[in-house]
C-alpha cells in the first residue's frame, strides 16, 4: 500500500520538492530522531517546512504563523502533505499508516510507566488522536506557555486516546482512521 501511495504522490511530490528548494536554502526532506516501537529510534522524515537548523529554537511548532516556518512550509503544513514521506519509513518497517505518532526522546523521557505502553505499538503516521488533535498548533498558539501546554494536557490526551484505540483496533477500525484522515485533510471546517 505505503508503495503505491508513494507511487501516486510522486508527481505532486516532486512538485513540492521544487517549490522548497526554490523557496530556502537547505534539503527537501526534514529528518529528525523519533523514539519508536519498543524505544528504538529511528529517523522520521518528512518534506521540510521551515528554515535549516530551526529545530534549535525548540521542537514545538506554535500556531500557523511560527517565524521558522516557511511561506511552502505553511502551505504543506495545512493539508499534511509534509507528512507524505514517512511512507518511506513505513516501507523501511519503522512505521505502520496506522499507529500512535512518534515522539521525540525529550517527552518520551516525560512519559510515566502507564504512558510508556504505547511504544508498545508501532508509531504511525496517522492516528485517532492526530485526527482529534488535527490543529494542535493552534491550541499552542493560544497557550501562556506552550511546552507546558504540549507536555501536561495535549501528550497525555493523545497518548491516552491511543491506548485505548490500540486496545480495540482492528484493520477495519485502522481503515477507518485512514479515511477520516484523508477527509480531515481536504475538509476544514
Amino acid at each position: 500500500m505505503s508503495l503505491v501511495i508513494l507511487a501516486l504522490f510522486f508527481p505532486v511530490g516532486l512538485l513540492l520538492s521544487l517549490c522548497i528548494v526554490l523557496e530556502s536554502k537547505g534539503g527537501v526532506f526534514y529528518r529528525q530522531e523519533r523514539i519508536g516501537r519498543k524505544g528504538k529510534p529511528f529517523k522520521l522524515i518528512k518534506f521540510r517546512s521551515m528554515r535549516p537548523n530551526a529545530e534549535r529554537e525548540g521542537k514545538l511548532t506554535v500556531g500557523e504563523r511560527d517565524p521558522r516556518v516557511t511561506r511552502m512550509g505553511t502551505f504543506i503544513r495545512k493539508y499534511k502533505l509534509d507528512e507524505f514521506p514517512q511512507f518511506i519509513n513505513v516501507l523501511k518497517g519503522e512505521m505502520s499508516v496506522v499507529g500512535p505518532r512518534p515522539e521525540v526522546l525529550e517527552y518520551v523521557a516525560k512519559y510515566s510507566d502507564e504512558q510508556r505502553r504505547v511504544l508498545d505499538f508501532k508509531p504511525g503516521i496517522t492516528d485517532l488522536a492526530s485526527i482529534t488533535y488535527f490543529e494542535e498548533n493552534k491550541l499552542l498558539a493560544n497557550a501562556v506557555d506552550p511546552q507546558q501546554t504540549y507536555i501536561e494536557e495535549i501528550m497525555p490526551a493523545k497518548i491516552r486516546i491511543n491506548l485505548a484505540y490500540q486496545a480495540n483496533a482492528t484493520v477495519w477500525s485502522d481503515l477507518g482512521v485512514v479515511w477520516k484522515t484523508a477527509l480531515r485533510m481536504v475538509w476544514k471546517p
